[in-house]
C-alpha cells in the first residue's frame, strides 16, 4: 500500500465519521473535481480554447462543490447563484493582471529540474497560468457563500420576523469572521507551499527586490491576493441575493 492510497483511506474514513452519507456524498464529490482539473490539463494541453475549458469546468466544480455539500436547497442556491457571480467579477481581474504582471512559465529555481527537456509544448504559458489561477480560487469563494448563505438562512429561522437591516448586518458580521478564517487559511497555504522556497531564498540571500520579482513566489501570492478578494466579494454579492430572495418584506 502507498502512502497516497493510506491518506486517501484515512481521509475517507474520517469524512464518514464525520459526516456519515453525506460525508461519502462529500468525497464522491471530491474525487469527481479531482477528475475535472485533470480534464481540464488534458484537454488545454490539445488545444482547446483554455478560458472555454475552464469557464465549464469550473461551474460544474461549483455544482459538485456546492450542492454533493449541502442538503438544503435554498441557501444552495443562493451559494451557487454567487458564486457565479464573484468568480466572473474575479475573472474580468485575473486576465489583465497576469496580462500585466508577466509571471507564467518557469523561474531560475526551475532550471535544473527542467534542463535537457523540452518547454515548447504547443500551449501559451499565460493561458495555463489564467486557468490555474481561475480554479485556485473557486474553492474559498464557494466556502465562503456557502458559510455566509447558511448563517443567514439559521438566523431566519430563529426569526422569521426580522428585518431586512437587521439581516443584513448580522449578515455582515458572520462575513467578518469568515474574513478573518479565510485569509488564515489561504495565507497558511501559500507559505506552506512556498516553505522551501523561502528557505532557498534565506540561504542564497535573496534581496527583497529578487524575492518580489521571482516568478514562482509573484504567481502564487497572487492568486491569493485573488482568492481573497473573491471572498470579500463574496460577502455583499450573498447578503445581496439573500435579501432579493427573502420572503418576508418588513
Amino acid at each position: 500500500m502507498t502512502t497516497i492510497t493510506l491518506l486517501v483511506l484515512i481521509l475517507f474514513g474520517s469524512m464518514l465519521l464525520a459526516g456519515g452519507k453525506q460525508g461519502f456524498v462529500s468525497f464522491l464529490g471530491l474525487i469527481f473535481n479531482f477528475c475535472l482539473v485533470f480534464i481540464s490539463v488534458v484537454l488545454i494541453s490539445y488545444g482547446f480554447p483554455y478560458l472555454i475549458v475552464t469557464l465549464i469546468n469550473a461551474v460544474i466544480i461549483l455544482v459538485i462543490s456546492i450542492y454533493f455539500g449541502n442538503q438544503q436547497g435554498r441557501n444552495a442556491d443562493i451559494a451557487f447563484i454567487t458564486s457565479l457571480i464573484v468568480v466572473g467579477i474575479v475573472i474580468l481581474l485575473i486576465i489583465p493582471i497576469e496580462q500585466w504582471a508577466q509571471v507564467q512559465g518557469f523561474g531560475p529555481e526551475n532550471t535544473e529540474d527542467l534542463e535537457g527537456l523540452s518547454l515548447q509544448l504547443g500551449v501559451k504559458f499565460l493561458d495555463v497560468s489564467c486557468a490555474m489561477t481561475i480554479l485556485s480560487c473557486l474553492g474559498a469563494v464557494a466556502e465562503a457563500s456557502i458559510a455566509i448563505a447558511t448563517g443567514l438562512f439559521e438566523i431566519e429561522a430563529h426569526n422569521p420576523m426580522i428585518t431586512r437591516a437587521k439581516l443584513r448586518s448580522e449578515g455582515l458580521l458572520i462575513g467578518k469572521e469568515i474574513i478573518g478564517t479565510a485569509f488564515n487559511t489561504l495565507f497558511f497555504g501559500f507559505y506552506g507551499e512556498l516553505l522551501a522556497l523561502f528557505i532557498w531564498f534565506s540561504r542564497l540571500n535573496y534581496s527583497f527586490g529578487m524575492i518580489i520579482n521571482d516568478k514562482i513566489f509573484i504567481s502564487e501570492f497572487i492568486m491569493t491576493l485573488i482568492s481573497s478578494i473573491g471572498v470579500i466579494l463574496t460577502i455583499p454579492v450573498t447578503i445581496g441575493i439573500f435579501l432579493r430572495h427573502k420572503k418576508t418584506t418588513i
